[in-house]
């Protein structure tokens, strides 16, 4: 009898550790908790609202992996704690375990097997290269031809079949076809360029294997564009579109500074190139998806969305075909060097009948995006049916 008293004043002990009186500072926290676990559930939302009509969703879903880490953080100090205030980060974090796979994959298990001999392969890059203004200086020193040439140098290195570049720069568009056939011998070239007061700049296909139709998808009120192109390989055929979506238009740099000097002009404008980017983004994703709906082929998407895996970009985008980092990435596939690795802006979707066996995102020092290297298998899997 004595030893049942015992052990129930010691489980009574073991729960009343859960339950601690209640402080100013236990409230707080979980009115923290409350509102941190609130906006990252508005980040799902992100995917589902069009921007154009409710902008500050956009704005959710580029919180989506801050908010994840934080209350990340949040449950295991709870959790330390033995607070029952843990259950307030961990309902926010149980959904979200099925969307950090766009930002981050382990190794184990997601690598995918290698193509068979004899199996179709297409070995695609998709890279922002900056007008060759954006590379880092410390380690590519000269300016704009060095850093030309040291793009050209690690695409002429990657053996790919298809490459996408956004943001080309030439200053002779009368000559790019010459340029670009000495450029990378054995491409061809198609492409399209808008004018500058300093060039031409816009958006190149390259591909070792002739375009058997091609066209350009401009954008209203917007220098931002998407090329496409059909090739076939072995009995298969498919179109590929290079696409560079509205950017936000801002200089994270700049804004630092001003939000520092307290520069309000400088947060209005700001606000306002936001919204603006934002809005226009999801016009410029519908009218590439209307174009797709013709297509006579399956469609491959590529190059600078300008949008997180938790936008409602992606997953327009991403219906009926799968993303190359999250069937054969690994660790963080971030694509854009600065509050690197929170941004993942650059993609290759391919359709969902065909595999991905690779995908890379080397560290590339010559633009502020790093490119996506990935090797896609066109053979279709056999269901086992006749």
């Amino acid at each position: 009898m004595q030893k049942r008293r015992k052990d129930k004043k010691s489980g009574s002990s073991r729960f009343s550790a859960w339950r601690r009186p209640v402080t100013f500072g236990g409230v707080s926290a979980r009115i923290v908790m409350l509102a941190l676990a609130g906006l990252q559930v508005l980040s799902f939302a992100s995917m589902l609202v069009n921007p154009a009509k409710a902008w500050i969703f956009n704005v959710f879903g580029l919180l989506f992996l801050p908010l994840f880490i934080v209350n990340l953080i949040l449950f295991l100090w709870a959790l330390k704690r033995r607070s029952r205030a843990c259950l307030i980060p961990l309902a926010a974090l149980f959904p979200s375990v099925f969307f950090v796979g766009g930002y981050f994959q382990f190794p184990s298990g997601n690598i995918p097997a290698d193509p068979s001999p004899g199996e179709e392969t297409v070995r695609v890059v998709s890279y922002n290269v900056g007008r060759f203004l954006q590379a880092d200086e410390r380690k590519v020193p000269g300016g704009r031809p060095a850093c030309t040439d040291s793009v050209r140098n690690f695409l002429a290195a990657q053996d790919a079949d298809i490459i996408c570049l956004q943001e080309f720069y030439t200053t002779d568009v009368g000559r790019v076809r010459a340029f670009l056939s000495k450029w990378l011998r054995n491409y061809r070239a198609e492409y399209y360029f808008y004018r500058s007061r300093h060039g031409y700049y816009g958006n190149v296909t390259l591909s070792r294997m002739k375009a058997e139709d091609k066209g350009v998808i401009k954008f209203d009120n917007s220098a931002n564009l998407a090329l496409y192109t059909d090739y076939s390989v072995g009995d298969e055929s498919f179109r590929v579109y290079n696409c560079h979506f509205e950017s936000y238009n801002i200089s994270l740099s700049g804004l630092l500074r001003s939000i520092r000097r307290n520069d309000r002009d400088i947060l209005r404008e700001t606000e306002y190139k936001m919204r603006r980017g934002i809005s226009q983004r999801p016009r410029q994703v519908n009218r590439v998806m209307e174009h797709i709906s013709g297509s006579p082929v399956d469609a491959f998407v590529c190059g600078d969305f300008n949008d997180t895996p938790m936008s409602y970009t992606c997953y327009r985008l991403s219906k009926g075909r799968d993303d190359s980092f999250r069937k054969a990435g690994e660790w963080f596939g971030a694509t854009f060097s600065f509050l690197w690795p929170l941004l993942r802006i650059d993609y290759v979707l391919y359709p969902e009948r065909f595999r991905a066996v690779s995908h890379r995102t080397p560290h590339k020092p010559y633009s502020d995006h790093y490119p996506v290297v990935t090797e896609i298998s066109l053979s279709v899997p056999d269901d086992g049916n006749d």
